[in-house]
């Protein structure tokens, strides 16, 4: 039974954002998947491009060593996504409204005035098998530096 793009993106951004567990991330590739950020200049800490299951797992393993900036983490409650479907059965869309709670508290979450911060993403999938065989992410590139 084949995933459907709900599962595979929930997946990912459970393995990914909400545990940071490198090896589920990478399980949820085909073993020759490419991860790519193309906003994301070379040399910076988060990976700009990672080709099949094994760099994928070492490269995000070290990245997700490295602290949270700031300590913050999203509010699920208040964020959201559309996923948008395509002519091509294997490719799906993610656009993606992230919510940093500004709620005034010392927690290093949301902005020093007390507003909530919104970080806009769209996220390219292109699935097979029920495993992502490649992922173009385009984000702020400050948001992970």
């Amino acid at each position: 039974m084949s995933r459907t793009p709900r599962e595979i993106f929930e997946g990912y951004v459970y393995a990914g954002v909400v545990t940071r567990n490198a090896d589920a991330l990478a399980e949820s590739f085909t073993e020759d998947g490419i991860f790519e950020a193309p906003l994301v200049p070379a040399g910076a800490a988060f990976p700009r491009r990672l080709v099949g299951r094994e760099e994928i797992r070492r490269a995000m393993a070290a990245y997700y060593e490295k602290p949270v900036e700031g300590g913050r983490s999203p509010n699920f409650a208040k964020s959201g996504y559309v996923l948008h479907t395509t002519s091509d059965p294997d490719v799906f869309i993610a656009e993606i409204d992230t919510v940093f709670d500004g709620d005034g508290d010392a927690d290093g979450v949301g902005d020093a005035d007390g507003e909530d911060v919104v970080v806009s993403l769209v996220q390219i999938f292109r699935i097979r098998d029920g495993k992502i065989a490649r992922l173009r992410d385009y984000f702020a590139p400050a948001l992970v530096d």
